[in-house]
C-alpha cells in the first residue's frame, strides 16, 4: 500500500498546483496539520481510500492553516473551492458522452471503479439489472467524505466536494444528470442519475441544491 504521508497525499491531491506557490511556512504547516489529521482519521486509512484520503485532509488543512495565516474563512474557502473546481476535467466527459456507448461505459466503469477506488465508509445501492438502456441510476449510502466532514463539523467543505459532481457531469451533451440530495447537504444519500436522449436538447441537469 501506498504511504500515508502528507507529502505523498498533496502530490496527487487537486491542490498539488497551488501548493509550490505558497510560502514555505505556510507548506510546512500544513504538513503538520496533516500529520495529526492522519493519527486521527487512521481507520479511514485503507488502500481503497488513498485518493479520497488526499482530498479529504489536504482540504482541511489547507483550509484551516490559511485561516491561521490571516486569511479570513470566506478567502480560505473560495481558494480551496475554486483550485478544487478548477482542477477537474468535465471537458473530458463531454467528449465521451457524445459518443453513443457513454451509458453502457459508464454502467461498467463507475460500479468496477467505486468497487475497487472505495474503503472504509462506503456503500452504494446499484440498480443495473432494473434500468433500461436509456437510465443509469444509483445512490451513494455512506461514504468517507461525509464520515470525516460531519465528524468535523465541516460539511460545507463536504458540500464542496459534491459540486464537483454537477462540474463533471452536469452538462453533459445528450445526457441529463439529475440530482435531488447529498449526504453533505443533509440527505439521507447521494442519488446519481443519468437519463440519455437521442437529441442534445437538454441542458445537462435538472435540479441541484447550491453549495
Amino acid at each position: 500500500m501506498k504511504a500515508y504521508t502528507p507529502e505523498n497525499l498533496v502530490k496527487i491531491s487537486r491542490y498539488k498546483k497551488l501548493f509550490p506557490t505558497l510560502p514555505e511556512e505556510v507548506r510546512q504547516d500544513v504538513y503538520s496539520r496533516m500529520l495529526v489529521l492522519l493519527k486521527e482519521e487512521e481507520k479511514w486509512c485503507d488502500r481503497g481510500n488513498y485518493k479520497h484520503i488526499a482530498q479529504i485532509l489536504t482540504t482541511i488543512a489547507l483550509y484551516e492553516v490559511l485561516q491561521m495565516h490571516r486569511k479570513s474563512e470566506p478567502e480560505a474557502y473560495r481558494i480551496i473551492s475554486e483550485t478544487m473546481w478548477g482542477a477537474l476535467t468535465p471537458e473530458s466527459y463531454r467528449k465521451m458522452a457524445r459518443r453513443s456507448f457513454f451509458l453502457p461505459m459508464m454502467k461498467k466503469i463507475l460500479p468496477f471503479g467505486f468497487r475497487h477506488g472505495s474503503g472504509a465508509g462506503w456503500q452504494y445501492t446499484w440498480h443495473l439489472e432494473e434500468d433500461p438502456k436509456d437510465r443509469f441510476h444509483f445512490e451513494c449510502r455512506e461514504c468517507v467524505y461525509w464520515h470525516i466532514f460531519s465528524e468535523r463539523n465541516l460539511m460545507k467543505l463536504g458540500a464542496m466536494f459534491c459540486h464537483s459532481d454537477v462540474i463533471n457531469f452536469g452538462k453533459l451533451p445528450y445526457t441529463d444528470f439529475r440530482r435531488t440530495k447529498t449526504l453533505c447537504q443533509g440527505g439521507d444519500c447521494c442519488d446519481f442519475d443519468f437519463i440519455r436522449h437521442k437529441t442534445d436538447a437538454g441542458d445537462g441537469w435538472e435540479r441541484f441544491e447550491s453549495v
